[in-house]
């Protein structure tokens, strides 16, 4: 008689409550993290968002009409505060302090074996955060413990969202033709010496100055830019909904890009003006030249997280080149009174496309975020 074979262990659960604040950046970075942790890891991940209906735009196959289904992999529901949800999971992951419900806190509470509890905090290269990465925080009443996990970029933090194989598909893409590609699929051409540039930003960038310098620039340039604040911010500074033409400068709306062709649109272009967290991240993994627009804070820390970055070693080139770059990052940013040089700029891509691919390979040496969270809560569960 055979002996039974032993059944397989569950998967580990794990809940992650995400709260759409004012743009859907949170957002994209909570899927990229649950698609990661359920295809990589083979976890079961549930993904509670406010406003699931707003992942939509990323998430084509998501049904905004139901109130919970699987899209590759991973759960997706809806929360509310007074929401009764069934079950803590193993493991539960408030993305950016959103606070899960108090009755699912007292779910978590009433666990014979709590729950491996972490906030997942915002990217930052201020010196301070390895520090503060993994520091624990005891609930007041409950028998639960917070961690705190931060992104980052060198060692003691959490890493950066980085799928496998991810510059192996980059370098495949572009040895394909993948510019071409993208610019037929979005029914555009350019030309060999034409620049093409992406534009993702806050509606407070400094477009009128960068208008203008691209109305002259000694080079023609194709600009996409798609939908929402980006678009909406060039359509106040040039009028009308575009395409428009400025000289040697073409600007032109895009739809509404998945993530994956957003990365391909970022490994395509020459210069990549992106903002926030989630593209500033992916514009690093493209190994191309970029611009950052950090996100406002009220409270002005915002300047000195763009400087934390500036100051990592080996973020830009030396000499001239990053130079140039840091300074265009603070006019764009209004850290500078200067206006952009776009000129100088553009000599500098050459040297600034050599050094963003050395960086993305080193970064890309490092351990990735959803990995080293994985790592972090087995050891806690």
């Amino acid at each position: 008689m055979k002996t039974p074979a032993p059944c397989p262990a569950p998967r580990p659960r794990w809940d992650i409550f995400c709260k759409v604040i004012d743009n859907l950046g949170d957002m994209g970075v909570c899927w990229r993290l649950a698609r990661q942790l359920a295809v990589e890891h083979g976890l079961a991940v549930r993904l509670l968002v406010d406003e699931p209906g707003l992942l939509a735009p990323l998430l084509p196959a998501l049904d905004p009409a139901l109130a919970e289904q699987e899209v590759q992999g991973v759960r997706i529901g809806a929360w509310t505060e007074a929401q009764a949800l069934p079950g803590a999971a193993d493991v539960v992951v408030e993305a950016f302090a959103c606070d899960p419900p108090a009755a699912y806190l007292e779910a978590m509470g009433a666990r014979s074996r709590p729950p491996c509890w972490i906030n997942l905090e915002y990217l930052s290269a201020e010196a301070w955060v390895a520090g503060c990465h993994g520091a624990a925080s005891p609930h007041p009443r409950l028998p639960l413990v917070k961690f705190f996990f931060f992104p980052g970029f060198g060692p003691g933090t959490g890493g950066l969202l980085r799928e496998r194989g991810l510059l192996a598909r980059r370098d495949a893409f572009l040895a394909a033709g993948g510019r071409d590609i993208l610019l037929q699929r979005l029914g555009l051409a350019a030309g060999s010496d034409t620049l093409l540039l992406s534009l993702f930003c806050y509606d407070t960038a400094p477009l009128e100055a960068l208008f203008r310098a691209w109305s002259a620039s000694s080079r023609p340039l194709l600009c996409l830019v798609p939908p929402g604040k980006p678009l909406a911010a060039a359509s106040r500074c040039l009028g009308g909904d575009g395409p428009w033409q400025l000289g040697p400068a073409r600007i032109v709306p895009i739809p509404f890009l998945s993530q994956a062709d957003y990365d391909e649109l970022l490994w395509s272009c020459d210069l990549n003006f992106v903002r926030g967290e989630d593209s500033f991240v992916r514009a690093q993994w493209a190994g191309r030249p970029f611009v950052w627009q950090i996100y406002t804070q009220e409270d002005g820390a915002h300047p000195e997280k763009l400087e934390a970055f500036l100051a990592l070693p080996e973020s830009l080139p030396p000499g001239p080149g990053g130079e140039t770059l840091a300074a265009f990052w603070r006019s764009w940013n209004g850290a500078s009174d200067a206006a952009p040089d776009w000129e100088a700029l553009v000599r500098a891509l050459p040297l600034l496309e050599r050094h963003g691919k050395r960086w993305s390979e080193k970064l890309g040496s490092t351990p990735d975020l959803a990995a080293s969270l994985v790592k972090f809560c087995e050891s806690r569960v």
